[in-house]
């Protein structure tokens, strides 16, 4: 307890800047997760990427970030353990966050997309298994979380192949491909709808205080599905195009119009991304503070001081715009070439993905639950189209992320804990 009440005030200052580093990691590394597949396709710039992703992120992250937040990143400790010397919590989460932000800052510098969440969590098992007791991890989630690197991937990449060879089918195959185009996409775009509406009732909304009703969501996601398939037919009946033009013309109008909802997928998932993946930032973060503030007493919930959303999103803002084109050239040319119609499918097939996870309690990734989409879309085409380089390159880092952030963890905990306790 004197521990913190003499350094309270600097622990609380080294917590913020090691939360602002995992934030810039979680915007240099995640954010490829919404913006890759619209890059890879040539339906935005990187540029362009990058400025809609900044404005969405920091939306999501600031307004549906959340009022409390577990103080206990996914419930993978038990805070028990740190009842009679909450100091080793509070050092615990320092050396988790700056274990995990350098870890990101090393992969977004490699080009790897890995998990933000798992960085965080593999850091807080370090601490807590080597430098308080084994038993303070509650080892079934991390069995949870080991099953979902093939899970999460597999899910997606399935719904990514259907939603791809369901648009070959009905439209690319076909002998007008856009007179179909004009009649199926906007079934696409009110499945998108669909989808997009209840990421963001699951993952963005809860947090701003709005508990829709479970029900209720799916029927206000049917209600903003049928609108937006609508809107999107008389859209697409206003393009002016000549049935006369030759199959390859054909293709890049249709091509055209899978660009647009790319665009929009984007957006509603880099909002839901921020809303939700802050807080892998911002819990170890909000953790210390409230710790420090009560004078070491530990809560469950964790009510968040003003700053430290703000802290969060400005720290997603920086390191999507310093280091995130490096992932988002992997997500979205290294592993396969990607069309408009392609990312498409892809970028539908991770949100449905997180919906299904969201209702069924799955451990997910988003940056595993997009390259599933992708390898999806990829293996329609045939094993050739992928660059198989790159994949196991993927594979490798997302094996090593829990190792790598639990051993820097541990080293950092010793660290920490050697500097403040005489």
């Amino acid at each position: 307890m004197d521990i913190l009440s003499t350094y309270g005030a600097m622990l609380i200052g080294v917590a913020a800047i090691v939360g602002f580093l995992m934030a810039w990691g979680i915007g240099a590394n995640d954010v490829a997760n919404a913006m890759g597949t619209s890059v890879g396709s040539k339906a935005l710039t990187i540029k362009q990427a990058i400025i809609i992703a900044m404005v969405f992120e920091f939306a999501g992250a600031y307004l549906a970030g959340g009022e409390v937040t577990s103080t206990i990143r996914k419930g993978i400790i038990d805070s028990a353990y740190f009842v009679d010397q909450p100091e080793l919590l509070v050092f615990g989460m320092i050396s988790a966050l700056l274990a995990a932000g350098l870890w990101l800052a090393v992969a977004s510098y490699l080009g790897w997309p890995v998990s933000t969440t798992h960085s965080i969590i593999g850091a807080i098992i370090g601490f807590a298994a080597v430098g308080v007791n084994a038993d303070a991890v509650i080892w079934s989630k991390v069995g949870g979380i080991v099953g979902s690197w093939i899970v999460t991937p597999a899910i997606s990449g399935i719904i990514a192949y259907l939603i791809f060879m369901s648009a070959q089918r009905l439209i690319f195959d076909t002998d007008s491909p856009f007179k179909n185009a004009k009649r199926y996409v906007p079934f696409y775009m009110g499945l998108a709808g669909f989808v997009l509406s209840l990421v963001t009732i699951k993952k963005g909304l809860k947090h701003v205080g709005l508990h829709i009703p479970a029900g209720e969501d799916i029927l206000i996601a049917i209600a903003i599905a049928v609108v937006v398939g609508v809107v999107g037919r008389l859209f697409i009946n206003r393009i002016k195009f000549d049935p006369s033009n030759d199959h390859s013309l054909q293709f890049v109008s249709v091509e055209k119009v899978f660009a647009i909802l790319m665009v929009v997928t984007a957006c509603c998932m880099a909002f839901a991304h921020g809303s939700n993946d802050v807080a892998n930032a911002i819990g170890p973060l909000a953790a210390v503070v409230n710790v420090v503030n009560s004078g070491g007493e530990i809560a469950k919930k964790a009510a968040l001081v003003w700053w430290i959303l703000p802290l969060g999103g400005l720290g997603i803002v920086a390191g999507l715009a310093l280091f995130g084109h490096r992932v988002i050239q992997t997500i979205g040319k290294g592993i396969t070439h990607l069309t408009p119609s392609r990312g498409f499918a892809a970028e539908l097939a991770a949100a449905s993905t997180v919906v299904i996870a969201s209702g069924t309690g799955l451990p997910i990734s988003t940056t595993q639950t997009l390259v599933g989409a992708v390898l999806g879309v990829g293996m329609a085409r045939g094993i050739a189209a992928l660059n198989l380089g790159v994949v196991r390159n993927i594979v490798v880092s997302w094996v090593i992320t829990l190792p790598v952030g639990a051993g820097l963890s541990i080293i950092f905990f010793y660290i920490t804990k050697t500097i403040f306790v005489a």
